[in-house]
């Protein structure tokens, strides 16, 4: 009998790494419009994993049995229905029958087949009848097994909101009868920006976690790699801006065994033991990088790829091109004005210019007010500076304003050093 703990992280990682595929899967096999039902049998198949693991031991192959059991699912809520041309008109005649009704599920939960459908579900997600931050919330919902808390916590909104969004994307779901399908000609460049931002997103919820007791979610961060991965499998999705953002992922998780000590404290960047730094990583992400400069784009993720590729080059913090850092961030700033962008931008220059300079950006900034990373940086400045009172006062709103353990032991530790003759 194995522990219900034990259980529970195992069932909680498969969760994140097979909901989506499984979801994904079987919306396309009962149609888009039964996205409610697919997510049933997801859930269902998830709590009897938690049940039956606990009594009779963990399977050797976790995803198998999943996938198995969902299978099983699927077939008898078929069975049960007897509306194939309801439920998946596409497919119904091969449904209609007992004789072909298990082979045609089974051929679905194929490799080739599970990634096409993840394909058709990133892009059904991102369908222009349904609004922009909708669409966002809906992916990160459906395929990336993002709980409304954390996508709530990575648009800056609360929960309530983005349960209204998700409900009114999947009531337009219903009403238009959107089907799962990869867009054609000028559709599909806008519905991949879409589909690329929801990637973005969830790979920084996992680089910066909304979960109390856990700052960094690894998890989160392979899936928004690997989906991006399946970005530039594609023909049609293999563009210049989807390997400048899978380029941005590598640099980034590079750095993920380096950003916490053996005790789970945050170490900063400044502090951070760069052999730890995954250079495997660095290579792919420089290898991305490079494709993606040869096809002529320039979009915000070339930049950030470029930005973090520097990071990841330097062979110490104060080694680091922070000028050519402040002026892509200035370019970034140009192409997309947002208050983040401007936060990161005014941090660069507290290097490439001057502290005063810095601080004179961060205190013009609107619409960062309970976003305590925007407090932790003037404090920091202000303690550079050597202003440890009003270093004080920033560190103490961020503090109020993290739900992190681990960001909240840092701030104390930097209240402290405040006090300190």
């Amino acid at each position: 009998m194995a522990g219900s703990s034990t259980v529970n992280q195992i069932v909680d990682h498969l969760f994140r790494h097979e909901s989506g595929r499984m979801v994904s899967v079987l919306s396309r096999l009962l149609g888009f419009q039964n996205l409610e039902a697919a997510q049933d049998i997801v859930q269902d198949t998830l709590l009897q994993a938690m049940n039956t693991w606990g009594y009779n031991g963990i399977p050797e192959n976790p995803s198998a049995w999943l996938y198995r059991v969902a299978k099983n699912k699927a077939i008898d809520l078929l069975r049960r229905q007897k509306k194939f041309k309801e439920i998946s008109p596409q497919y119904s005649y091969l449904l209609q029958s007992e004789y072909t009704l298990s082979s045609t599920v089974n051929n679905f939960f194929l490799d080739d087949e599970i990634q096409d459908s993840q394909l058709r579900m990133m892009f059904a997600c991102s369908h222009p009848s349904i609004p922009e931050e909708s669409q966002i919330a809906l992916t990160l919902k459906t395929l990336c097994g993002l709980s409304i808390h954390e996508i709530a916590k990575a648009f800056l909104t609360n929960d309530e909101t983005i349960g209204k969004r998700i409900y009114r994307a999947k009531e337009k779901i219903i009403s238009e009868k959107i089907e799962l399908s990869v867009p054609q000609g000028k559709e599909l460049p806008q519905r991949l920006d879409v589909v690329l931002k929801c990637l973005y997103l969830l790979f920084n919820e996992g680089y910066n976690s909304s979960h109390p007791d856990k700052l960094i979610r690894e998890d989160l961060c392979e899936e928004a790699i690997r989906l991006t991965y399946l970005l530039t499998l594609h023909p049609d999705t293999n563009v210049s801006r989807a390997n400048a953002l899978l380029s941005l992922m590598c640099f980034q998780a590079s750095r993920l065994q380096a950003r916490v000590d053996d005790k789970g404290n945050i170490v900063l960047l400044k502090y951070q033991d760069r052999s730890k730094w995954y250079k495997p990583l660095i290579e792919r992400g420089t290898v991305y990088l490079e494709f993606a400069s040869e096809l002529g784009e320039a979009s915000s993720y070339h930049i950030e790829a470029a930005i973090a590729s520097l990071h990841a080059v330097a062979p110490t913090f104060e080694q680091t091109d922070w000028r050519s850092i402040y002026h892509l961030y200035e370019s970034l700033y140009e192409m997309q004005p947002a208050p983040i962008v401007a936060l990161n931008k005014a941090i660069a220059s507290a290097y490439a210019v001057s502290k005063e300079n810095a601080l004179e950006q961060l205190l013009k900034i609107k619409g960062l007010e309970d976003y305590y990373l925007y407090h932790t940086s003037i404090g920091e400045i202000y303690f550079e500076m050597k202003d440890k009172k009003k270093a004080k006062k920033f560190y103490e709103t961020a503090l109020r304003l993290t739900s992190s353990h681990q960001e909240q032991e840092l701030l104390m530790k930097k209240i402290s050093s405040c006090d300190a003759v």
